[in-house]
């Protein structure tokens, strides 16, 4: 199974708060069976613990550390919020969710970050009309 797949993408979401949309891409991840729902409390918990807004737009939330009990397989979650979703006064545009089994985990967080670090790259993210698009972003600058 990829950690990306398109039923994992979702396109022009909205949300009321930041904890929606991280209960979003949570529930994408447990859709996909890659956690159990007690993940999705401990995204929430970390999102309290410190914000997972990482600039440029971007917010990447995932679980504490205590969390990996709960996690069956890695895959992420990639949502795109055209009008953003305010993380503490910064607006997300994307929001990629990160479920991360052994050393994976900062893997990935280190991937996405490069690639989401790019203006370039985040206004086709933002702008992307299709999940194939957003994937296609990631895996080729992504060693996935």
């Amino acid at each position: 199974m990829s950690i990306m797949s398109t039923d994992k993408v979702k396109l022009n979401a909205t949300a009321n708060d930041k904890y929606e949309a991280i209960r979003m891409a949570g529930q994408i991840l447990l859709d996909a069976g890659h956690i159990t729902e007690a993940y999705i409390d401990k995204m929430i918990e970390r999102e309290e613990i410190v914000s997972t807004y990482v600039g440029n737009g971007l917010a990447i939330p995932h679980g504490t550390k205590e969390s990996k009990e709960f996690i069956n397989s890695t895959g992420i979650s990639i949502i795109q919020f055209p009008q953003g979703v305010d993380f503490n006064g910064e607006n997300a545009y994307m929001v990629i969710g990160i479920a991360a089994q052994g050393g994976e985990h900062m893997e990935i967080l280190t991937g996405i970050a490069v690639v989401c670090s790019e203006e370039e790259n985040m206004d086709k993210l933002r702008n992307a009309s299709s999940a194939q698009e957003i994937i296609d972003l990631f895996e080729s600058e992504m060693e996935l």
